[in-house]
């Protein structure tokens, strides 16, 4: 693509200083729990790192017999190392910090906006975590950022692009902070409501609940799931990234509609769901497949329920074995909860179905928000729309 008017490319190194920090020795308790910020990389999500964010401060004695350097407030940080998606990953300081190793200080010059600079390499994030798999290298360095390849604009094209994209994250930040309180609300009303300790209406779940267990013999069902502890049923290649079900579906378990099925050793993580989003599937023979009388119980309850602290507390006491605890049914079974009649469960389940459509519904606009943005990263940060 053709160079727009005015832009020119540059290598990150030609117009940002890159430097990065330490860890003072440990086993030196004189050198830590001070006053001075030190951020890792945990604390680089694409944010800006604010006081409340450090956990670790360093004293003035570590400071001084580390090789460490106070940054300035308003500098991009990257992570150039971590687990998962952290390598590569952003963060403006908000306040002066020192750095442990693994972060890279980017301070710009005087000739790039530093808000743009902190956009355009967001955009290019993919990129620059493929710079650190070149000859099987899995971490960025303070050479490889430096030769990471930029399209710049005139300054203060870069300041009117930068504004523009920070009325999205704007909005971003403001949905999510509002999700955040929505699940606090939902968590606080699901932990007053099944906290009830009275033993005349606990009852035990195998009084409404059965395990069953039909088989994909006649192979009429050929969609494969699994279940997850954070979005419930999904299909497999979402869960591992590639396909991992057996060629031979015909031993796998059957799982209708408004049945519930769990990993039983991963039920204490919270891998137990119901199906909601397909008519039928099949599961690994691994899962436990269930159902409850829902004459009895409002299934709409009993599903909050299992996403209750609550509930998690009693699957992990009725776990057994070592390392990975297993959750057979008639543990599960023998598990108690809170049921009232069945009047009131329906008005709890009503509630909390509110709650959590609500939350369904700021996680959507949270996402359309995104693709909004990433859709005018592509546009004003290639030259393709012009900004003055």
């Amino acid at each position: 693509m053709k160079l727009p008017d005015g832009w020119k490319e540059v290598k990150l190194g030609d117009i940002a200083k890159i430097s990065s920090g330490s860890t003072p020795a440990r086993n030196k308790s004189s050198y830590w729990n001070g006053n001075i910020p030190w951020v890792k990389t945990t604390q680089i999500q694409n944010c800006h790192i604010t006081k409340d964010s450090i956990d670790e401060y360093i004293t003035q004695e570590g400071f001084e017999n580390s090789s460490l350097t106070m940054i300035p407030k308003g500098t991009i940080l990257m992570a150039m190392y971590g687990q998962g998606r952290t390598r590569g990953q952003l963060g403006i300081l908000d306040i002066d910090a020192t750095t442990n190793q693994a972060c890279a200080a980017i301070k710009n010059d005087k000739t790039t906006d530093t808000d743009f600079l902190y956009q355009l390499l967001l955009y290019h994030y993919e990129d620059i975590r493929n710079l650190s798999n070149v000859g099987g290298q899995q971490n960025l360095s303070g050479e490889i950022i430096r030769t990471i390849d930029l399209k710049m604009p005139p300054l203060p094209e870069q300041k009117a692009i930068a504004d523009t994209l920070s009325v999205w994250d704007c909005m971003i930040e403001k949905t999510e902070k509002l999700i955040d309180e929505k699940e606090k609300n939902y968590s606080c009303f699901m932990e007053k409501v099944f906290s009830v300790k009275g033993k005349k209406e606990q009852v035990l779940v195998k009084k409404f609940a059965q395990e069953v267990s039909v088989r994909n013999s006649s192979l009429s069902v050929t969609q494969v799931l699994s279940v997850t502890n954070k979005n419930g049923f999904v299909l497999p290649e979402e869960q591992f990234s590639k396909h991992v079900a057996s060629n031979d579906l015909s031993n796998y378990k059957v799982v209708k509609k408004r049945q519930f099925a769990y990993n039983p050793s991963r039920i204490n993580v919270g891998s137990i769901a119901r199906l909601d989003n397909w008519d039928n599937a099949v599961l690994s023979p691994m899962y436990t497949v269930f159902e409850i009388k829902e004459g009895m119980v409002n299934s709409d309850y009993f599903f909050h329920w299992l996403h209750s602290h609550r509930a998690n507390q009693k699957i992990k006491t009725c776990a057994q074995g070592g390392v990975r605890a297993i959750v057979n049914f008639s543990d599960f079974a023998s598990i108690s909860l809170y049921v009232p009649e069945k009047r009131k469960q329906d008005e709890i389940a009503d509630v909390l179905n509110s709650m959590q459509k609500e939350i369904t519904l700021l996680r959507q606009l949270a996402e359309q928000y995104k693709l909004q943005k990433q859709g005018l990263m592509q546009k004003l940060l290639t030259g393709q729309w012009r900004m003055e």
